[in-house]
C-alpha cells in the first residue's frame, strides 16, 4: 500500500481555513518544518497554532532539524533556489538524517502534513523533504494542500 504524506503553505490562509482544510484531508498530526516556529501573521506561532490545531483534534509537532536554515532561505530567496535546494538537502542528508528517518515511520502510519509558510510547494523545501520521505518509504504519494 502506498504511503500518502501532505504538504501545506499557510501564506494565503487564515488559521481557521488551515485547520479546516487540513480536517477535510484527514490529517491527524501537522508536522511543522519551519526552523522557527514564529510567524508575523496572527495564529501561525507554534504555540497559537499548537492550540487551533488541538481543538480540531489534529496533533501538532514541531520538526526543527527539518527546517530550511537561514542561509538556504536566503538563497532562494536571492533567486538562487539551486544553492538553497543543494544546502537544504545537504542538511537533511547529514545531521538531520535521523529526523527524516522519525518523520518517515509517522508518515507510513498515515495522515501526517508537512506544514511550511510558502504557498507554491515547488519553491519550498517541503518538497523536497518529501522527495527525500518517497526516498526512504519507496512510493510515497504526495498531496499539496
Amino acid at each position: 500500500m502506498t504511503a500518502t504524506v501532505f504538504t501545506i503553505g499557510y501564506e494565503r490562509r487564515s488559521q481557521d481555513g488551515l485547520v479546516r482544510d487540513l480536517a477535510d484531508a484527514g490529517v491527524s498530526l501537522l508536522a511543522d518544518v519551519r526552523e522557527l516556529p514564529l510567524s508575523r501573521r496572527q495564529g501561525f506561532s507554534k504555540t497559537a497554532l499548537g492550540l487551533a490545531l488541538g481543538e480540531g483534534g489534529i496533533e501538532y509537532a514541531h520538526y526543527r532539524a527539518l527546517g530550511n536554515l537561514k542561509p538556504y532561505r536566503d538563497a532562494w530567496k536571492r533567486g538562487d533556489s539551486a544553492a538553497g535546494a543543494a544546502g537544504y538537502l545537504a542538511h537533511i542528508g547529514g545531521d538531520s538524517s535521523e529526523a527524516v528517518d522519525a518523520l518517515a515511520v509517522r508518515v507510513a502510519e498515515g495522515g501526517v502534513c508537512l506544514l511550511c509558510v510558502e504557498h507554491e510547494p515547488e519553491r519550498c523545501h517541503r518538497a523536497l523533504l518529501a522527495d527525500a520521505l518517497r526516498e526512504r518509504l519507496g512510493e510515497l504519494d504526495v498531496r499539496h494542500l
